[in-house]
């Protein structure tokens, strides 16, 4: 009796290693259907955890694919806490930008294809109902087959291709063709240039007529709460806030497969910048200054 006790929990352990290593196999894609799905890293490492807890109870002998029922779990649960977060920001104090994430240090977020990743996509993202926002990270971002986000979603295949062709055309209708890797770099660090000199040309002569610059604070002190809309009125803006950047150091990095600064004051992360931009010039400058927003991020050094 004694025996076959040490041998059932042996038995038992042995079936949660090998739970836990399936879990971690699958546990980058997870996360970066979870991110997508919410704009948000904390979000998606608790939403995961969640899926982690759920996938010990399941009777797995019954599971005759790991990668479909984890996917399944946690594109269900995304599309609930998506609901739930939208009723929560609306008592968000000025814009909501997304929760950045240091694709440098975790590049498997962006490793399978980067769709659905970079802040503009997130933003117009959305606008999108949580089953749109679902079929599209699942098609353009992970590439599955409309038959298996068929069954994700509870739907038919058709309906499937009519969502992800609704969010296609979303999604193409209110962005420009983006600017290379290497062009977006370069017109952050000019902007940054420009905007400490509070240089009004230089600054006008970045931006597209409908700039948009977007400041996240949840209401803290001295971050402006109402969007900033066309080129001269961001120059100006720019121009009036010199003091910003005083005692603030300035470190690239690659924040959602973008190139961004993130801003350093006595060593800690003040907030994280970064601009959207097409062929016609900057389009988006986007600061996430609110601190639990960038609370994950990695001391320097």
């Amino acid at each position: 009796m004694k025996d076959s006790g040490v041998n059932a929990e042996r038995a038992d352990a042995d079936d949660i290693e090998e739970a836990a290593a399936v879990f971690m196999g699958l546990r980058p894609r997870l996360f970066g259907i979870a991110y997508r799905m919410l704009s948000s890293a904390s979000e998606a490492e608790d939403l995961v955890q969640e899926v982690w807890l759920r996938w010990q109870t399941t009777d797995r002998a019954a599971v005759l694919n790991p990668a479909a029922f984890l996917a399944t779990t946690t594109t269900r649960l995304a599309i609930n806490a998506l609901q739930s977060a939208r009723v929560r920001r609306e008592t968000y104090i000025g814009p909501w930008l997304p929760e950045p994430v240091d694709t440098s240090a975790d590049p498997y977020l962006g490793a399978e294809r980067g769709e659905a990743l970079e802040f503009a996509a997130l933003l117009l993202m959305e606008k999108l109902t949580p089953n749109e926002r679902a079929a599209y990270v699942l098609r353009e971002a992970f590439d599955y087959p409309y038959s298996q986000i068929a069954d994700i979603l509870h739907l038919n295949e058709p309906a499937v291709r009519q969502l992800v062709s609704r969010a296609r055309k979303h999604m193409a209708g209110e962005r420009r063709t983006p600017v290379t890797a290497a062009a977006q770099k370069e017109l952050l660090t000019t902007f940054i240039t420009a905007a400490r000199s509070g240089d009004m040309a230089a600054l006008e002569r970045l931006f597209t007529p409908e700039v948009t610059s977007l400041s996240d604070g949840n209401g803290a002190y001295q971050i402006a709460r109402r969007p900033v809309v066309g080129a001269l009125r961001v120059a100006k803006f720019m121009n009036a806030i010199t003091w910003f950047w005083e005692g603030l150091d300035v470190e690239f990095a690659t924040m959602n497969g973008q190139s961004s600064a993130v801003l350093r004051r006595d060593g800690k992360v003040y907030g994280v910048l970064t601009i959207s931009a097409s062929t016609d010039g900057i389009d988006q400058v986007l600061w996430i200054l609110n601190p639990e927003k960038n609370a994950a991020l990695s001391p320097a050094g």
